[in-house]
């Protein structure tokens, strides 16, 4: 594993953290570092680790005007791919639910799938250059 100064931690907000850990580790190749679930969970692939906080965890304490953090929104984490129409397909077949298409860009060809709480994965394969 990587030394903590070479991690970077995301935060998500999720709904169920056993959900999310499955999610994760099944469909995307994280592994579980820690889990306190149903509070709190954390699981890292490569330098990321990202940290899934339910309902009854510190992260998702409402703020002192009242608002409360919940999952979702169009903050994401980028996975990169070699091969996208391939890594769709995978993931389609197991049932995952993506919020659109594959789309192109100057930079390359990306989807978004959601978690199990509807935060979002982007799934992201880079242009290559000719």
């Amino acid at each position: 594993m990587t030394t903590t100064d070479q991690v970077a931690n995301v935060r998500y907000i999720v709904d169920d953290v056993q959900a999310a850990i499955d999610f994760y580790t099944t469909h995307l190749g994280f592994t579980v570092r820690t889990s306190a679930a149903p509070a709190f969970a954390d699981v890292v692939r490569g330098p990321l680790r990202l940290l899934l906080s339910g309902p009854q965890s510190s992260g998702a304490r409402p703020m002192p005007d009242g608002a409360t953090p919940v999952p979702g929104g169009w903050n994401r984490i980028q996975i990169t791919v070699t091969d996208l129409d391939t890594e769709v397909e995978r993931l389609r077949v197991t049932g995952l639910a993506f919020r659109n298409d594959v789309v192109s860009g100057p930079g390359g060809r990306q989807i978004l799938v959601e978690d199990p709480a509807g935060n979002l994965v982007e799934i992201f394969q880079p242009a290559t250059s000719a």
